[in-house]
């Protein structure tokens, strides 16, 4: 299996959304598996809020020898968004006009801006048509904004727990983690570790959100009845953020979460459910049930609103997480659409 992990610098300019422009930006990105001969077994996975660009760490159900992305037979691209602190330009990034990393003087971003680097990706990778597009949370906004801006480009899209815009209650709880970064008085003082303690904080509420009671109270309830304190919970919620703090960074956080409240495919367009109806791609929507964070209603509208699609569930009580973790009810539902497909297309 080749696996190889690159940065591609891109020299020139980059103009933002919201018009500020980077001098130039580097896109850190892995590939598996190799391009066949027709170019047309390109599977493109875009990543969520602190994922990296190596889907078989975070993926490994999913991705990977005899798995249902498997890079014997597909040629794999996922590439680090924009922002991020694995390898793509983001707020710890030098900038050039000062010598001094960028911290909190980093342009504000949106995902379309993502977009436009995979764009830039995707033309030095040669690809120009790409079987199956997938993403989960802020990767299906970034899977689903490209599927609009590029309708011909994609064969197949799969978006999973994810929605056409940020609701209002989700970009309360982004907020909420913000306010949380921010109370840290460490955020501004431009040192690496700057900003820990509210990065932690912002874990614990985030987390809250990936799950929900039902979980929690499966996976940290206590054996004894009588414990006043050392509870399981608290532990859970310190050992994840502590975690997250050893992985990542306040800044690109901060950053990120903004750049998800930006979207909704509808912006400067007619509509949300005339920019959904652009795409071409055979589309596979899948909700999970106990989401509270993108309910499954969401994902019923983008369903509603896109020619060629269908709509399946996962049963699972761990909440938007379970995009991440219920691998064999995600398999099973992608070998379905995969063999619908198959059906159509020699029918």
């Amino acid at each position: 299996m080749k696996n190889t992990s690159n940065i591609l610098k891109h020299l020139q300019p980059f103009p933002l959304e919201l018009g500020d422009r980077l001098p130039g930006i580097e896109i850190a990105y892995h590939t598996y598996g190799k391009l066949n001969s027709e170019r047309s077994n390109v599977i493109w996975i875009c990543h969520a809020l602190t994922a990296n660009s190596n889907p078989m760490e975070w993926w490994p159900g999913l991705v990977g020898d005899e798995k249902i992305f498997d890079p014997k037979k597909h040629f794999i691209v996922c590439a680090n968004i924009l922002g991020s602190c694995y390898g793509t330009t983001g707020p710890l990034s030098v900038n050039p006009d000062t010598g001094r990393p960028w911290y909190r003087q980093f342009p504000k971003i949106t995902i379309r801006d993502m977009i436009s680097t995979y764009e830039i990706l995707r033309k030095h990778l040669g690809i120009f048509k790409i079987q199956t597009i997938i993403g989960g949370s802020m990767g299906g906004h970034q899977a689903l904004e490209w599927a609009i801006r590029k309708p011909a480009l994609f064969e197949n899209l799969i978006l999973l727990a994810t929605s056409a815009s940020l609701s209002p209650w989700t970009i309360a709880f982004n907020q909420s983690q913000r306010l949380a970064i921010e109370a840290d008085c460490t955020f501004n003082e431009g040192w690496q570790g700057g900003g820990a303690a509210g990065l932690k904080a912002a874990r614990s509420i985030a987390l809250l959100s990936y799950r929900n009671g039902i979980a929690y109270n499966l996976t940290q309830a206590e054996a004894d009845p009588s414990k006043t304190g050392c509870f399981r919970a608290v532990s859970y919620q310190n050992y994840q953020g502590d975690k997250l703090v050893r992985r990542f960074n306040a800044w690109s956080y901060h950053l990120l979460t903004r750049a998800m409240d930006t979207h909704n495919v509808g912006r400067n367009r007619e509509s949300i459910e005339s920019a959904l109806q652009k795409i071409r791609a055979l589309t596979l929507v899948v909700g999970i049930t106990s989401d509270i964070l993108f309910p499954t209603d969401e994902l019923k509208f983008i369903h509603e609103n896109i020619r060629n699609s269908v709509y399946r569930e996962i049963n699972s009580p761990y909440g938007h997480d379970g995009f991440l973790t219920e691998f064999e009810q995600l398999s099973n539902i992608i070998h379905q659409f995969n063999q619908i497909n198959k059906h159509e297309t020699t029918a």
